[in-house]
């Protein structure tokens, strides 16, 4: 993410205004240097959340206080906090001085990437080992995150394609309740209605109820 020098000055305005030696002071901090450190500023937002410190310093919200206190818009100040929280969770030894001393710049890990990394831990069509070959390519290749969207997607649907029995049974699962749908109602209104014998009703209360067995 750019800052506009607009923006930069309006963090620093921000600053002179609050004690130097604050948490407060410590998160504007932050986020001016959100080129060079984006864990940085994801852990103090992550804390004032946790916190709801946002609350003490006269926001209603998470949100509007990145927005208007520190620049940050609603969409890249949630990624920030998922992307944190996902790494102090799921890969804590990335977040250690030893590892941030010892990577190179083109291997440090954007918010996007590990952002992405955290879809795909979550994604039930993924295994194991897809999981260890994106997080090489993101921390040992230090891939760009559009180059690892890609290849999320892409991986995704291969791994879709490999089973298309299970996406034909969902297919025919949503086809039959659709059609289970549309049966009901048209029972409902031919009741309302009496357009048709009851003989004909009894038989579409069978299909229906045989329909029903097969989701």
């Amino acid at each position: 993410m750019n800052f506009k020098a607009k923006g930069i000055r309006n963090i620093e305005q921000k600053m002179q205004e609050v004690e130097a030696d604050s948490f407060r002071h410590h998160v504007l901090e932050s986020a001016k240097n959100f080129k060079t450190s984006w864990v940085a500023l994801g852990r103090a937002l992550y804390t004032v959340w946790k916190d709801k410190l946002y609350k003490d310093w006269g926001y209603n919200t998470i949100e509007g206080y990145s927005a208007k206190e520190i620049g940050i818009r609603k969409l890249t100040a949630m990624k920030l906090l998922r992307s944190y929280y996902f790494l102090e969770k799921e890969e804590p030894q990335y977040l250690s001085q030893d590892y941030s001393q010892g990577a190179s710049a083109a291997a440090v890990p954007t918010y996007e990437s590990i952002d992405l990394l955290r879809k795909a831990k979550n994604n039930k069509s993924l295994d194991n080992q897809d999981y260890t070959n994106l997080k090489k390519d993101i921390f040992e290749k230090g891939k760009d995150a559009q180059v690892i969207r890609k290849d999320l997607t892409a991986l995704i649907r291969q791994r879709k394609e490999i089973d298309p029995e299970e996406e034909k049974q969902k297919t025919r699962i949503i086809t039959v309740k659709r059609f289970l749908g549309t049966l009901k109602l048209m029972k409902r209104e031919i009741e309302v209605s009496k357009s048709l014998p009851v003989s004909l009703l009894k038989e579409t209360e069978s299909l229906i109820r045989k329909l029903e067995a097969e989701i």
